[in-house]
């Protein structure tokens, strides 16, 4: 019984801030505010909009950017000894259609392998269980202009990179999670 409650809790406060960031940049205006406005009032049908893409104060609304494409890991790609995790966070918000680029060196002499691994679930994510895991880019796919892969659902991705058995993400290094969110269009 506690493990379900706590789960529902952690599930229901993950949803509710995956909601307070989608729309905590959001425009919401209002009729005494220098901001635009989209707001739940007018932009719908309401006599307030023009429906010309400008709100109730005709300042013209914020254009919305198409989709990204993210190198995961900026500048230091997909290596080990990084974290992922933090990237993440600090990059998000990550949305719809964005196309996220797995680079990393095909092995060699030199370098350990790397592979991208795509969990099914939160614990097989926590527990890096691959039995239960897709790979989705083995160790050669992440060379050149790397491996890409685009957030195409509204549920949480799991990434993490399954060499050695695991071994990389069981450190806590190599792996991530995203929950792409809607890009508002007016």
């Amino acid at each position: 019984m506690g493990f379900t409650f706590a789960y529902r809790l952690i599930l229901v406060v993950a949803v509710a801030s995956v909601l307070g960031i989608s729309l905590a940049s959001k425009d919401w205006g209002s009729p005494n505010s220098n901001y635009t406005g989209w707001g739940w009032g007018w932009g719908w049908g309401s006599s307030k909009s023009n429906h010309t893409g400008q709100g109730f104060n005709n300042h013209p609304l914020n254009e919305t950017q198409g989709s990204k494409k993210i190198i995961v890991g900026g500048s230091e790609n997909w290596h080990f000894g990084f974290n992922y995790s933090e990237w993440a966070f600090n990059n998000a918000p990550f949305y719809f259609n964005d196309t996220l680029v797995f680079k990393y060196d095909p092995p060699s002499n030199t370098t350990f392998p790397h592979s991208v691994y795509l969990f099914p679930d939160r614990w097989s994510y926590l527990n890096c269980d691959l039995k239960r895991a897709k790979m989705v880019a083995n160790t050669t796919e992440g060379g050149g202009d790397g491996f890409e892969f685009v957030l195409k659902r509204w549920t949480p991705y799991y990434f993490a990179c399954g060499e050695r058995n695991g071994f990389h993400c069981k450190v806590g290094s190599m792996r991530f999670m995203v929950m792409p969110l809607f890009r508002w269009h007016y």
